[in-house]
């Protein structure tokens, strides 16, 4: 019986419990029906002459006799009716576990369309019920799960990216230093003034501990702004100190400085992680103007928009601006194109407190306006 299924299990125990009442019935009348007495006693009839005859028949061969007659007939009738209502109990009861079960082996090959169909308020509907919120909250978390794969791929991939990139970097300064090295020990042409060379090697090394220092800073980032706590920000003030120092660079340089504050807004965000991009965008923006030309910053609605007067990037080069040790054709030098990490660690930290941001071309005057929107 433990291998039988549940529509034959349930067929076989209610016509088995019906079968044997009906036996037990048909014994009680068969042992007991001959015992049976009947007592006869006419009544006296008023105004006629009559008998009265009383006595005791006890037809115990008759009534046996007519019991074996009808018992086939009686047994074929009960078993019919017996079959037939453990049939339809049967198929009543399990009909809707067999739907649940069918539904679940759907679920089990994460069929997204498998649901149960049972809309009874009994035990087996709330079951149904529980079964279909399980199942919606197993596939959002399958969902959740393939998100996360795909943004840790697309993390390591990342990585692996910054590595190979921050390699190459390190590979040009690394190969002037052993060179100049060589052709010192060698003596070759001005090389044997060590007193010039030296001090350019120096510089070289100084170079290259400096960007050792911010790929460093840059590879942890992520993980870092992850998990810096937030706390309540000014950014009216918060923009005025940070705009200071940029608006003595450009007058330095020749670069007018604009700051307009309109509202006073107020954020919740890591304030080092978020003051490190905005300076970064600053110093992008005067860094990237002409001298005579204008970078103007404005505060206004819960959106800071930074814009600097200068040559348009091209639609080719504004996808790869983000992209690590990138530098436009125009400063693909680290003298003047800095070390290509600045949009990069904006794009970081920004994607990682989640803070829309854009970087879009103008018109006019012609340049490049980099948008961030305070939720």
């Amino acid at each position: 019986m433990k291998k039988l299924k549940i529509f034959p299990k349930t067929f076989l125990y209610s016509l088995a419990i019906m079968l044997l009442i009906v036996g037990v019935a048909h014994l009680i009348l068969y042992l007991l029906l001959p015992q049976m007495v009947i007592d006869f006693v006419p009544s006296e009839a008023t105004g006629n002459v009559s008998l009265t005859i009383a006595g005791k028949y006890e037809p115990a061969g008759l009534m046996k006799s007519a019991m074996l007659r009808a018992l086939p007939l009686s047994v074929i009738c009960c078993v019919f009716l017996s079959v037939l209502c453990a049939y339809f109990f049967s198929k009543g009861t399990t009909s809707s576990i067999r739907q649940l079960s069918k539904a679940v082996k759907k679920m089990s090959e994460l069929d997204q369309s498998a649901q149960c169909l049972i809309s009874s308020q009994d035990e087996l509907g709330e079951l149904a019920n529980d079964v279909n919120q399980l199942y919606h909250r197993l596939l959002c978390m399958i969902e959740n799960l393939e998100l996360e794969k795909e943004k840790t791929s697309e993390n390591e991939r990342a990585k692996i990216d910054f590595l190979r990139s921050a390699s190459h970097e390190l590979k040009t300064p690394v190969t002037a230093l052993n060179a100049m090295l060589e052709n010192m020990i060698l003596g070759v042409g001005r090389y044997q003034d060590y007193d010039d060379c030296l001090p350019e090697c120096k510089a070289i090394t100084e170079r290259l501990s400096e960007m050792i220092h911010e790929i460093l800073e840059t590879s942890k980032l992520s993980v870092s702004t992850k998990n810096a706590v937030p706390i309540k920000i000014n950014v009216s003030e918060l923009l005025a100190s940070l705009c200071e120092p940029y608006q003595l660079i450009a007058t330095t340089h020749g670069v007018q400085f604009h700051l307009k504050i309109d509202d006073a807004v107020s954020v919740e965000l890591p304030i080092h992680e978020f003051s490190k991009a905005l300076s970064n965008i600053l110093g992008n923006a005067v860094a990237y103007t002409p001298n005579g030309k204008c970078v103007s910053v404005y505060l206004r609605a819960h959106m800071i928009v930074v814009e600097n007067e200068c040559t348009p990037i091209s639609k080719e080069e504004l996808p790869h601006l983000f992209e690590p040790f990138y530098r436009p054709d125009f400063s693909r030098n680290r003298e003047t194109g800095g070390n290509g990490l600045g949009l990069y660690i904006v794009a970081t930290i920004f994607q990682t407190l989640n803070v829309p941001y854009s970087f879009v071309p103008m018109e006019q005057p012609q340049g490049m306006r980099f948008t961030i929107q305070l939720l």
